[in-house]
């Protein structure tokens, strides 16, 4: 909580637990770059090898079947689930990688990037993800209302159980890891290094929707098209992270985000292909982008009104902590 605010500025005198608990480890540039690309570099070599072997085994005459740029499972005959959880595993080793990485390189504890050293808001992971679960519900139900003719019935068997279960087993890591790089680690290093909050929530948003240009939406729909509404999501789970001082409900939104996506509705440039209870014929980004918008203003006013968020110098603050508890930032 804020002790004090100069009443002549805008800087915090004594500092949220979250924006404090990066000061007191080491926070040299090598030690975050080692911390990125370990992650990734686990992931996308280690982790792809059970996706790459398949492919391998699946390829005709060298060709592997593509689809917006990914491997096109229904193409090579890879029964979509099996598809789609070797997709997703690699984010398990990410996530590992960072919760082991923490520690050694910067000398403080794996829960100060969740929230400040605190114990873990489990309430706030599952109540976000209901609310935002019960708001895309809603936006479902009004779309296939509104435009019945754009989707259609896809997937009523056994298939979707299993996806369910899968979903809910996978997506909360490969969700958390992308909060903990975000929204924690990179959140709290460019925090200290630029001492104010507005720089690491653009800075953040603009990273995490450029790791997403690869996404087959991009090459299908253009990245100038796509990238602000990934660069939008990133903003929406940075401000939720500021004003809640940890990542807890950016975690409960994202995982459940992406698991309503992969289990009720697909359509053929998703980057998960999952058998979902409903194909969305026609994509129109800029009115997926409008909906997005809408959501988000809604469960950030809910969560505000339930948490009770309302200083919003949480946003823009400028961050001051004593010089000595300060161990390295540069070295």
């Amino acid at each position: 909580m804020y002790n004090q605010i100069n009443s002549n500025s805008t800087e915090i005198i004594s500092e949220t637990p979250f924006m404090a608990a990066p000061f007191s480890g080491r926070n040299a540039f090598w030690r975050y770059f080692i911390g990125v690309i370990t992650p990734f570099l686990a992931s996308n070599i280690i982790g792809a090898l059970p996706l790459v072997a398949l492919m391998m085994t699946r390829t005709v005459g060298g060709v592997m079947p593509q689809k917006g740029g990914m491997p096109d499972f229904e193409a090579m005959g890879v029964n979509l689930n099996l598809g789609f959880t070797l997709t997703v595993f690699p984010f398990i080793l990410a996530f590992i990688a960072i919760l082991f990485l923490v520690k050694p390189l910067h000398e403080r504890s794996f829960s100060t990037v969740i929230n400040g050293g605190r114990k873990t808001r489990w309430g706030r992971i599952f109540f976000s993800a209901f609310v935002w679960i019960a708001i895309s519900a809603a936006w479902l139900v009004y779309s296939l209302k509104t435009d019945p003719g754009n989707f259609r019935l896809n997937n009523t068997s056994d298939s979707l159980i299993i996806l369910a279960v899968l979903a809910l087993a996978l997506i909360p890591f490969q969700a958390a890891f992308e909060e903990i790089l975000f929204r924690g680690y990179l959140m709290q290093g460019f925090a200290v290094w630029t001492r104010n909050r507005w720089l690491p929530i653009l800075l953040t948003s603009v990273l995490f929707g450029l790791m997403h240009g690869l996404n087959p939406e991009v090459k299908e729909y253009g990245f100038l098209t796509m990238m602000p509404q990934y660069i939008f999501f990133g903003l929406v789970f940075a401000v939720l992270t500021m004003f809640d001082d940890g990542i807890e409900v950016a975690i409960g939104a994202h995982a459940a985000n992406n698991i309503f996506l992969s289990v009720l509705i697909t359509h053929s440039d998703m980057a998960l292909q999952t058998p979902a209870m409903y194909e969305q014929i026609e994509i129109y980004p800029w009115k997926e982008f409008a909906g997005l918008v809408v959501m988000s203003v809604v469960f950030v006013i809910i969560m505000a009104m339930v948490y009770r968020w309302k200083d919003v110098r949480r946003l823009y603050a400028a961050i001051t902590v004593p010089v000595a508890e300060v161990q390295e930032t540069a070295a």
